[in-house]
């Protein structure tokens, strides 16, 4: 039985890594790697600009993709959140009945959705300013 509100706290604590992904379907699920790929690609942005400075132009180029995973998995843990109980059941626990509890929506669920809202909002904010101020400080430096 794959529990929801679980569900919603891997996505918001782990979901850069895809752990979420890789509890509801299991280690061959390409999106769960997909996000691994795309944190791991921005977190070596971020050792760049720790290392080079914040002028690495590659640094800017892959910053953002640490940022869009960290979305991506907040939305995740919204979607999972606000899910209702029998479209859960019915898509990660097909052979339990519609009304499971593993369905079931709770204090902590909803806490986990408030979280998401408010640090995938922060984080989607934070990468299209970091990579709008590297593109135009690029631009203005060549013109």
């Amino acid at each position: 039985m794959k529990n929801k509100t679980l569900a919603a706290y891997l996505a918001l604590l782990f979901g850069c890594i895809g752990t979420h992904r890789f509890y509801l379907k299991g280690l061959a699920d390409k999106w769960g790697w997909l996000h691994l790929l795309a944190s791991s690609i921005g977190l070596y942005g971020i050792r760049r600009v720790m290392v080079f400075g914040q002028d690495d132009r590659l640094a800017w180029v892959l910053v953002p993709f640490f940022g869009a995973s960290l979305a991506a998995a907040c939305l995740a843990a919204i979607v999972f959140g606000l899910m209702d109980k029998t479209k859960w059941n019915a898509a990660y626990n097909p052979s339990a009945s519609s009304e499971a509890t593993a369905g079931n929506s709770s204090g902590l669920g909803i806490f986990a959705v408030i979280l998401a809202l408010l640090l995938g909002a922060t984080a989607l904010i934070s990468a299209i300013a970091f990579t709008g101020q590297r593109y135009f400080e690029a631009t203005l430096k060549v013109a």
